[in-house]
């Protein structure tokens, strides 16, 4: 084929919409994590998982494994032929522009082209725009569950996706299922809300059970919410009967197992998830499931007990160590696993060994925002409450803030800089440290009033702080040369 009709080719390729049109969203994501999961995700047989298969091929490409790839997208037609029937023409989309791209890659040129030839009969009754795809409920679908198990900051699109479906098929399980759960992940990031009525995902899920009511995982995942908002009796009973309706899916017992771990019934916890580890043994998330449910053993244990019984808590440590070490052995890119690996050696005095991993995630590169983030509110609290250090620990908690807003480490580096701030200021009036520290988290909460008065205080008992007066320009933009505050604070002020 000549180089016209090969860039011709491409041209048509990158009007595709599949995953490997969407694939730059997965630039900084584990590839062997994700792959890992939608290989469980495969054996498990979830009932609305899109098309794991479609997915998996790309993973595939993106490791040199095409022949590998190339058998999933064959897999993925036999499936969707099987389950969709007389809708698989349009299910298919996707996965064959997942096969054009793939033939394309491969330098199977005819091969490529004879899946766009299907692609334009299967395209043009259902659109106005490029007949060789169609923005149809099941590509937003398709798109939308491959965003989410992409990275986090994806879920906000993700949502979107699923949205749209359910623009042109309201009443679809799936993508309802989708949107729900976009909405959960979404709610999980941002904190726990104040009031069940201004929570998205509960209407959504409850939208879920309305069209589908045996949708167990919707049920479980609707408990853990209305837990937080301290429904406990419709929580419980929606984990029971999730379990009872599907005793044997991994999904359900894993967030099932969340819920009892939370309700402080971490034996029943363990229980689950040793069941779902049967069917998924190399899940990550698993094992720092059941690192978490040990750890809280060993609180409890030390809470009774004062310094608890030394054999019980010491093979509670090695448990614990155990659990979370096998998660990050996994996932190397579990973040979470290695901070929480670290807690648990500074509550066992290895205080060096938790610095060693400490500064190991501090030199990683290529950190999502969520992950950073919790280093930095490790790091504060380390230095808050182990090395005795407010300056330090001030530093981590400014950085923490930084990096992304409105998340649940956002709240918590947040509300500990406030109380560092708020103590200072009761030992000392007049620490303008304390008082900056105060505006800048007004400023960043968009309260704008408040910030300029803590600022105006912190300048006010430290004069000529350039920090403070570049914060109050921003915050009063309209402010000249003229002004009372900039006479007040001196000439460094004015423009």
């Amino acid at each position: 084929m000549s180089d016209t009709l090969r860039e011709s080719l491409l041209v048509k390729l990158g009007q595709l919409q599949c995953h490997f049109m969407w694939g730059p969203q997965m630039d900084d994501v584990d590839l062997d994590d994700v792959k890992q999961r939608l290989q469980d995700s495969i054996i498990i047989g979830g009932k609305h998982q899109g098309v794991p298969h479609n997915q998996l091929a790309y993973i595939n490409y993106r490791q040199g494994n095409c022949e590998e790839a190339l058998r999933d997208l064959e897999e993925a037609e036999r499936r969707l032929r099987e389950i969709h029937g007389d809708g698989f023409e349009r299910r298919s989309i996707v996965t064959h522009g997942n096969r054009a791209w793939l033939h394309y890659h491969m330098g199977q040129l005819s091969e490529a082209q004879s899946y766009l030839d299907k692609l334009e009969v299967t395209c043009s009754p259902l659109t106005q725009g490029p007949h060789i795809t169609a923005m149809v409920p099941e590509v937003w679908g398709e798109k939308g569950w491959f965003l989410l198990s992409s990275r986090s900051q994806c879920y906000e699109e993700a949502k979107e996706c699923f949205a749209r479906a359910l623009e042109e098929d309201p009443d679809n399980t799936e993508w309802n299922m989708g949107y729900a759960t976009a909405l959960y992940r979404l709610e999980s990031i941002s904190g726990i809300l104040k009031r069940p009525e201004v929570s998205q995902s509960v209407r959504q899920l409850r939208r879920v059970l309305e069209l589908d009511p045996g949708e167990s995982v919707a049920r479980v995942m609707l408990a853990l919410r209305l837990q937080e908002f301290q429904q406990q009796a419709e929580a419980n009973e929606l984990v029971e009967e999730a379990l009872r309706k599907s005793p044997g899916s991994p999904f359900v017992l894993r967030y099932a197992a969340k819920f009892y771990r939370i309700q402080q019934d971490v034996d029943e916890a363990i229980g689950l998830l040793k069941k779902a580890l049967e069917f998924t043994p190399r899940s990550s998330f698993l094992h720092h499931q059941m690192g978490m449910c040990y750890r809280e053993k060993l609180l409890a244990l030390r809470r009774n007990q004062g310094s608890g019984d030394p054999g019980v808590e010491a093979v509670l440590i090695d448990d614990c160590k155990l659990y979370f070490g096998t998660a990050f052995e996994m996932k190397p890119s579990f973040i979470l696993a290695q901070l929480d690996f670290a807690g648990i050696c500074l509550m066992n005095g290895e205080s060096n060994r938790a610095v060693e991993i400490y500064n190991n995630l501090q030199s990683l590169e290529d950190v999502t925002p969520d992950d950073k983030q919790a280093i930095e509110l490790q790091l504060g609290l380390y230095e808050l409450h182990h090395t005795k250090s407010e300056s330090n620990s001030i530093h981590h908690f400014m950085e923490g803030l930084k990096i992304q807003h409105g998340t649940k480490y956002w709240k918590k580096c947040y509300t500990k800089l406030e109380q560092i701030a708020r103590r200072q200021i009761n030992r000392n009036p007049h620490d303008s440290r304390a008082w900056g520290i105060l505006g800048f988290l007004h400023r960043e909460a968009g309260e704008n009033s408040e910030a300029v008065e803590c600022f105006e205080k912190a300048l006010r008992f430290d004069r000529g702080n350039e920090e403070y007066i570049i914060a109050l320009r921003e915050l009063c933009p309209s402010t000249s040369a003229g002004d009372t505050r900039t006479r007040r604070f001196g000439a460094r002020f004015s423009d």
